[in-house]
């Protein structure tokens, strides 16, 4: 009840008025597109977690699964190609003025358009949803914050001490209410939006961008409570678990293997030195972390439920297509050697979950969120890539179906114009917009078939790949070369080709090559 008042406070109604009674055909629906931070590949019940998730799973039981979905490896590259339709630009991917953004062309094709969380392409004018298309604006403009008091500044070992820009529209907001947690507040606002837009004679676009389950890892006890012992066996055997189930749910293939753990040592940017658990001298902590992240998970699929009640409670299900991803991989950030001793002093007597401190998961969970897959964010093998991806659309979405066919964020800027009517423009403020990268998902959702993906492309701090057919060449930053694998029998990347295919490895290394150099990435 607080959130909602403080949300009223800030006016999270002003200025918008009922423009006349819903009337939506089905062929320009609502659009809800859900995004969350640093979640797993198997983190949700309905891609082989242990994690309660049931509206999720019960988004998957009445809609699409795709098993081959790609993101671009870290929060602020994908956040580029996902509003931009456009690989992103450079190496952080900036959002340039003559980028159309998914908020411009939905508003210009007749619909509402609302945001709702983390935004993180831009805290300050022109950057900011409101500049970019979305009339609604609420949450967090840059990374990470706080969950109980996003005012709260981040600690002088992680961010300096900086405080991170949080805003309704042009306010800027630095106090929060006592019982204040952000993954509810972004879940209220998002609902109060959509009921206002839904009394429109319009359909209306509303993305909502959760934070969860990003660090620093806060969570309520009543969540907490509920995994509580649960993760006493380790993070690898988390992982053998969890690919047991993806296995007979089918979302992985049985003949893949259990990517092997990479035992790095040297420059700390590229190791993965990941310590036994029964090596672990303190893994009652340990295993708090992962209770935690659990707790995160969990909570941020109770409030997901509330926005599906909402959308059933306004009659608008039948009317409404939602999609459901995450923005990266399982995350396995840890300090550095040089900033580990603030880290632990910082979070001395302080439970794992509670507001004061400021936790990460760790390498070992970071990883074994991403099973059956090898490595995590940032990386460029499928650990960091690859991500759950669900939609929903009762009538239209045949129920229960999973779909073995790549897409990427790129493909939601082509796809939602398809669903909206909508055009992509030339130009934008007098100059050249680049033209679309993705591929429309609309058939997709239709059950057609259609003939081969085009090529995909990474590019992050050093790591790239590119995926062919199912064809992959990957060049880890931390090795330097690249590396061969056919997707088809080895998706968990055991079996490195390049020595045997070198001319594949040459035919795929000039298509990265000639990307690289459309999109100006460093590498």
């Amino acid at each position: 009840m607080a959130v909602l008042l403080f949300l009223a406070a800030c006016g999270a109604g002003a200025g918008a008025q009922p423009d006349g009674q819903r009337g939506l055909g089905a062929s320009r629906p609502n659009i809800i597109l859900i995004l969350c931070d640093d979640l797993g590949y198997s983190d949700i019940g309905c891609y082989g977690s242990e994690i309660a998730t049931p509206n999720l799973d019960r988004m998957a039981a009445e809609g699409l699964r795709f098993t081959q979905f790609y993101n671009c490896a870290v929060c602020v590259t994908t956040r580029a190609a996902l509003t931009t339709g456009l690989y992103p630009r450079r190496a952080w991917g900036t959002l340039r003025p003559n980028m159309a953004t998914l908020g411009e062309v939905l508003r210009d094709a007749g619909y509402s358009t609302g945001y709702t969380g983390k935004w993180h392409l831009g805290s300050v004018k022109p950057k900011r949803p409101i500049d970019r298309g979305w009339e609604e604006y609420y949450g967090l403009l840059s990374g990470c914050a706080n969950f109980f008091n996003p005012g709260k500044p981040d600690p002088d070992f992680y961010n300096g001490g900086k405080i991170r820009p949080f805003a309704h529209n042009e306010k800027t907001i630095t106090e929060f209410p006592e019982d204040y947690h952000m993954t509810e507040a972004f879940t209220d606002h998002a609902i109060q939006t959509m009921t206002r837009f839904a009394q429109r004679d319009r359909p209306f676009f509303i993305h909502l961008c959760y934070t969860a389950p990003h660090f620093p890892m806060h969570a309520r006890e009543r969540d907490i409570a509920r995994y509580r012992g649960k993760y006493s066996g380790g993070y690898f055997q988390l992982r053998e678990r969890r690919h047991e189930r993806m296995r007979a749910l089918g979302i992985v293939d049985p003949k893949w293997s259990l990517s092997p753990v990479d035992h790095k040592t040297g420059d700390f940017r590229y190791g993965y030195d990941i310590t036994p658990w029964e090596d672990l001298k303190d893994r009652r902590r340990e295993e708090e972390r992962m209770e935690v992240y659990a707790a995160m998970v969990d909570h941020m699929d109770q409030n997901i439920g509330r926005l599906l009640a909402s959308v059933d409670e306004l009659g608008i299900a039948k009317d409404t297509i939602i999609f459901f991803l995450s923005d990266n991989g399982g995350c396995s950030s840890w300090p550095t050697e040089a900033k580990e001793k603030g880290f632990v002093e910082y979070n001395r007597g302080i439970p794992v979950g509670d507001g004061r401190g400021y936790e990460f998961v760790g390498k070992g969970w970071g990883w074994a969120q991403n099973a059956p897959f090898r490595r995590h964010k940032v990386w460029t093998y499928e650990g960091g890539i690859a991500t759950p991806m669900i939609v929903r659309w009762p009538g239209r979405v045949k129920a229960g179906s999973i779909t073995r066919r790549p897409g990427h964020l790129v493909d939601f800027m082509p796809t939602l114009l398809e669903l909206a009517g909508g055009e992509y423009p030339s130009e934008r403020g007098g100059a050249k917009v680049a033209a679309m990268e993705g591929e429309s998902l609309v058939p997709v959702f239709r059950g057609e078939k259609s003939g081969p993906r085009g090529p995909l492309f990474w590019a992050l701090m050093g790591n790239r790949a590119v995926r062919e057919g199912d064809w992959k060449l990957v060049w880890g930053a931390g090795d330097k070369r690249w590396e061969l694998y056919d997707l088809a029998t080895d998706r968990t990347e055991t079996k490195d080709l390049s020595q045997a295919m070198p001319g594949k490895v040459a035919s795929l290394a000039a298509r990265w090559d000639a990307w690289a150099k459309k999109t100006e990435v460093t590498p």
